[in-house]
């Protein structure tokens, strides 16, 4: 600012002091130039007029030869100023008289003219020469004294000359003084000059300034600067419209504040609130979970959490659409909103999720909180265009106490004890204890779903192959092999997938690994068809119920066979016997389009579910294979002998080929042979190997 401020007045002060600069200089070199040239000749004119005067002065002297007359004569001539000395020659050159110092000229030998003053100029003094001479003047007795002079006739005779030496320095001194006084009043012009600039030019810039000020001020971000409106014409139209921009500027600016103001607070709220239902969400309520955790910890209070999760929800999702689910969802909030208490909290924390905090509550008075809950959800009833439903919420809770963990255990706890209110019928309340066994089932579940995950990001799955052979020894010009699926732990070891397997069925985690299978396992097939063309090899490969009621698994597994339909006739997807009844309408449809390219069929696990034979007849499989559990204890349990038996000789009436599973010794294989059975397979026939030995690494 300072600068800009300097940089204008600056300007000003410039623009007047410039000519007044220029005009002095000019003018005061013209006064020195003139003085000089005046002084200068101002000596010259004086030295001449004297040399001229003493000249007929001295005539009488010289020619009378009285040298006192002449030496007085010199002596009053060198009172004057100026004057170094004076001398009187004789017209031989001989020095006559003389006054002073004097460096002269010998006149005689100079050739110094006798008509007329010559003058020798030296840097220092000048020096004069006049001549002296007498005239003779022929006189007229008869005219007057005055026609006599005027005639011609008269004889010029030279006598002498006189000498004056005349001293320059005090000429110089006075061009100094006078320079010097020019200067001085230059100087003093050119001060008087620059306080009137700079006092027009304050006056000129004090408003612009004032202005340049108010205009950074503005800029700077404070809006309720004015500039004082103190000037006419141009610059009163500009100091107005400044202050009406600024006024216009603050104007807005209290407005983009308050939105701003009021974007905010809706940030705040929407950051705090979950959108659909107003209620608060996930953030939040963690947020309010670990204060109230920090108040049970340090002052030793009691409160508890609900972890509510709808029932039936997903129905009314799937058949009216997720508008009607979402209505459902705002209605519900506001249901329970209405039984809260005002120390209580409620929140949305996703889907169809919802969890409260009773604060300063025993476990006791926090079941009955948590039942008019479960009742009045249970009571209500959602009505979406022409159709009703009833809905219900399962429970899970937990106290909050000293002995509590961490929030993210807490919560955890919460959902395990929905889980488990879900699992023994729904519409319930479980609440949390430390040593309950189905909790204990489910946490043990979801760690197996982490590990799943885990295994299929970092590639830790293996597919291990086991041969499936004819009960009676003959060796056929199909190979027949089961593809088993393992996983590799963290120390490297083996699991098996009686493990993880129900884990990844009951948290839907199956049509992943489905899919993952099926990947590896056409690429198998296409290297031993590369590399072993020789002899054909039927790959039976497991599908899980969840894999086949999914439209974008079986879309997935369609496609790829498009993109190798040579490979179909080297498939056969075993389908588990619950898998297949539960939705036999998919299954017989999924089988019809995998035929198309050549795929068989085995019905697995046959025997273990209810009216097995009643199903069997609309299965359209290939290989029956036999539940292991009768397979296992054949030859010492007459039943499952008997049980084995019959489902063989149905299936041969049907026309399908029989398949023993868990042969594990000569004993199981010599009854199985006696009943009939047309395969067997077992680590009493064949123990698992990794797939690379029978398919050659990729």
């Amino acid at each position: 600012m300072r600068s800009i401020s300097l940089g204008i007045r600056g300007r000003v002060i410039g623009l007047a002091m410039v000519p007044v600069a220029i005009i002095g200089v000019l003018l005061l070199f013209q006064l020195i130039s003139g003085k000089i040239d005046d002084l200068d000749q101002s000596l010259r004119t004086r030295a001449a007029a004297i040399a001229r005067q003493l000249a007929p002065a001295a005539e009488y002297g010289v020619v009378s030869g009285n040298i006192a007359v002449l030496q007085t004569l010199l002596d009053k001539v060198a009172i004057e100023t100026d004057i170094r000395g004076v001398a009187i020659f004789s017209d031989t050159g001989e020095r006559l008289a003389h006054v002073g110092p004097g460096d002269w000229v010998e006149p005689a030998q100079g050739g110094l003219p006798a008509d007329r003053i010559h003058q020798i100029e030296y840097t220092d003094r000048l020096v004069y020469y006049a001549p002296i001479t007498r005239t003779e003047v022929a006189v007229d007795d008869f005219n007057a004294p005055d026609e006599a002079s005027a005639q011609p006739g008269g004889r010029t005779q030279l006598l002498g000359w006189v000498g004056l030496d005349v001293s320059r320095s005090a000429t110089f001194q006075s061009q100094r003084d006078a320079i010097l006084r020019s200067l001085a009043i230059l100087l003093a012009g050119l001060s008087v000059s620059l306080y009137l600039a700079w006092r027009i030019g304050r006056r000129i810039t004090q408003p612009i300034l004032a202005l340049t000020r108010t205009v950074s001020r503005i800029g700077d971000g404070h809006l309720d600067e004015r500039v004082a409106q103190t000037g006419e014409a141009e610059l009163g139209v500009l100091q107005r419209g400044v202050n009406h921009m600024a006024a216009h500027l603050q104007t807005m600016q209290d407005q983009m504040q308050e939105k701003i103001d009021q974007a905010t607070a809706r940030l705040v709220y929407q950051a705090s609130h979950d959108a659909l239902t107003g209620l608060i969400n996930r953030r939040e309520f963690e947020q309010r979970l670990e204060h109230l955790r920090l108040s049970a910890l340090q002052q030793g209070r009691e409160h508890a959490l609900c972890y509510m999760d709808l029932d039936q929800f997903k129905v009314i999702n799937d058949t009216c659409g997720h508008a009607a689910g979402d209505e459902l969802l705002r209605q519900l909030a506001l249901l329970l909103k209405g039984n809260l208490r005002e120390r209580d909290t409620l929140a949305r924390l996703g889907g169809d999720e919802f969890a409260l905090l009773l604060e300063n509550c025993s476990t006791p008075d926090a079941l009955e909180v948590a039942d008019t809950f479960r009742a009045e959800v249970q009571r209500f009833r959602f009505k979406w265009e022409d159709r009703i439903f009833a809905v219900g919420m399962s429970v899970g809770m937990v106290a909050i106490n000293r002995d509590s963990g961490t929030t993210a255990s807490l919560l955890s706890a919460a959902d395990a004890a929905c889980y488990v209110a879900k699992d023994r019928g729904r519409n319930q309340i479980h609440v949390y204890e430390s040593r309950d066994t189905d909790l204990t089932r489910h946490r043990g579940e979801m760690q197996w779903v982490a590990r799943i995950q885990r295994a299929l990001e970092e590639d830790r799955l293996r597919l291990s192959w086991q041969e499936i052979r004819r009960t009676d020894g003959t060796v056929e010009s199909t190979r027949h092999v089961e593809l088993l699926l393992r996983m590799v732990d963290d120390d490297g070891s083996e699991i098996l997938p009686m493990a993880f397997i129900p884990a990844a069925e009951r948290y839907s985690i199956m049509p992943s690994l489905d899919s993952w299978v099926i990947g590896e396992t056409l690429r198998a097939c296409q290297r031993y068809v590369v590399s072993k063309r020789e002899q054909h090899c039927l790959f039976a490969v497991n599908l899980s119920g969840a894999s086949l009621k999914d439209p974008a698994f079986r879309r997935m597994l369609l496609e790829k066979l498009q993109d190798n339909p040579d490979l179909g006739p080297h498939l056969c997807f075993e389908i588990t016997e619950t898998a297949a009844i539960g939705n036999l309408a998919v299954v017989n449809d999924f089988i019809d389009a995998m035929r198309e390219f050549g795929c068989s069929f085995a019905l697995d696990d046959f025997g273990s579910g209810l009216s097995s034979f009643t199903y069997l007849k609309n299965l359209k499989v290939d290989y029956l294979k036999i539940d292991g559990a009768f397979v296992r204890d054949i030859a010492s349990n007459a039943i499952d002998c008997s049980m084995v038996e019959a489902i063989h000789r149905i299936g041969h009436q049907m026309g399908l080929k029989t398949v023993a599973e868990y042969v594990e010794s000569d004993e199981i294989l010599a009854v199985l042979q006696q009943i009939g059975v047309d395969y067997v397979q077992g680590n009493g026939v064949h123990c698992p190997e990794p797939l690379e030995n029978l398919c050659g690494a990729s």
